[in-house]
């Protein structure tokens, strides 16, 4: 009765979605979800098979949903080191661009074509999928992670990597303007690096100080939830949950702070590259691997396509040196974000024991941890791993983390569809200019914040 009760609010909830006024979910034409078997040859140590591998046997096959299009291709190098070892395939569907990776999923489990690993992101799609995940409590891999997804005290998600967000930039264009990113500690001195740089424009080869981009159908999440998702947590212990606990009672907002992290966004949309309402991902961190803009507004996961998709464009402007500083919009704020990007779970209905023993070998320092390093940019949450990710980001967040100067993505837990339904318009409607003041985006931004809370 659980799953027929399921999908019949799936099925409501993707109904739902398509008469919400807000942001389209069309995938931009660069990007396809593909579903296929990793053939490629790679080398893993070898070591006895789990006992749990060994049961799942040769010609056993899981599927894994993946939503980061920029580690497809490391993904099936993982997949392929894993058949060689155990003759288990493990079949990649990666849902790329902007497309909707949780409303797939409901479509996929509505058409009972549930993958066996499957992709969640935080206390709200838990609540979709909570009568569907596996409990992974007993497994090795959680005594070696502080990362895992847990909920109710039990563990329910495997984290594959660490990611951060803070405000992105190119020392070198820095250290050529006379900036010292330190420096920038709080909006006066953000403003003043900006009008700096703005002033050496030409002489920089910029297009703009900042690629920040707002474009609504597809980096919806640009904006609309990570920029919004600043405003949670910037300059707070991870722990506090003061502002997501805010917005969870009716959509409430600080006066003081909203208004504080809006002057910082109107900063950004005076100093951005126009293209920035109507521009893809692509141009945005391709502007940026280039060297056409001094900072841009995404997060550490840029790194491995600076290196990966951009490494020509990124080694003609000089392989610069990058680094984050935290989106201080109140003075003395120095903390950028961390966390697990998103969670890997099992589905209870699939090939339980197979999915299990092959995130058991992703989190083994002789087993997947290379691969997921070298060939997909991660930076391991396993206290075990050895490896570090080619990814120009990687210390920078090692620094902010030893230094105990991280906060936490509790966006992760505000209304689903906040960000693709509600925010990302206002954001995109402000850098057109449709919405003309600071005043009128926070009225406007609260308005139908609590309206959306409101249904």
């Amino acid at each position: 009765m659980k799953k027929k009760a399921l999908a019949t609010i799936l099925a409501a909830a993707t109904a739902l979605s398509t008469v919400l006024v807000g942001c389209g979910e069309t995938a931009p034409a660069e990007s396809t979800s593909t579903t296929e078997t990793a053939t490629t040859d790679s080398q893993t140590t070898e070591k006895p098979a789990e006992p749990a591998a060994a049961a799942s046997g040769d010609g056993a096959t899981i599927r894994l949903v993946n939503n980061k299009a920029e580690i497809d291709e490391g993904l099936h190098k993982l997949a392929a080191a894993y058949k060689d070892k155990t003759g288990v395939t493990v079949e990649i569907d990666t849902i790329g661009g902007g497309q909707d990776t949780q409303a797939i999923l409901k479509q996929y489990y509505q058409a009972a074509n549930m993958p066996d690993i499957f992709i969640f992101e935080g206390d709200t799609q838990y609540e979709t999928w909570k009568d569907e995940l596996v409990d992974l409590s007993d497994e090795a891999w959680v005594n070696d992670t502080e990362a895992e997804y847990v909920n109710g005290g039990k563990v329910y998600g495997f984290p594959t990597t660490t990611e951060a967000i803070g405000l992105a930039y190119n020392a070198s264009i820095l250290e050529k303007a006379g900036i010292d990113p330190k420096s920038i500690t709080g909006p006066e001195s953000m403003r003043a690096a900006f009008e700096k740089i703005d002033s050496m424009k030409d002489e920089l080869g910029l297009t703009a100080v900042i690629g920040y981009y707002t474009e609504a159908a597809n980096l919806w999440w640009t904006a609309g939830q990570h920029l919004l998702g600043t405003y949670l947590d910037v300059g707070l212990a991870r722990d506090d949950t003061t502002y997501i606990d805010m917005i969870n009672d009716g959509g409430k907002f600080d006066p003081d702070r909203v208004k504080a992290w809006a002057e910082m966004v109107a900063l950004f949309n005076e100093y951005t590259d126009p293209n920035g309402v109507s521009g893809t991902y692509d141009d945005q961190v391709g502007g940026f691997a280039s060297g056409k803009y001094a900072f841009v507004s995404q997060g550490s996961w840029i790194g491995a396509v600076l290196t990966g998709q951009d490494a020509q464009m990124y080694a003609d402007a000089g392989n610069f040196k990058v680094g984050m500083i935290p989106y201080a919009f109140i003075e003395g704020q120095d903390t950028i974000q961390t966390n697990s990007p998103n969670w890997w779970g099992l589905y209870n209905g699939g090939n339980v024991d197979a999915a299990k023993a092959f995130i058991q070998w992703c989190s083994e320092n002789d087993g997947g941890q290379e691969i997921l390093a070298k060939d997909c940019g991660c930076i391991s949450p396993f206290k075990s791993s050895t490896f570090m990710p080619d990814d120009p980001f990687a210390d920078t967040i090692a620094e902010y983390t030893a230094a105990g100067k991280t906060s936490a993505w509790h966006w992760q837990g505000w209304k689903d569809g906040l960000a693709q339904n509600v925010s990302c318009v206002i954001f995109q409607d402000f850098a057109k200019g449709s919405i003309k003041t600071t005043d009128e985006f926070v009225n406007t931004l609260t308005k139908a914040v609590e309206t959306y809370y409101a249904q």
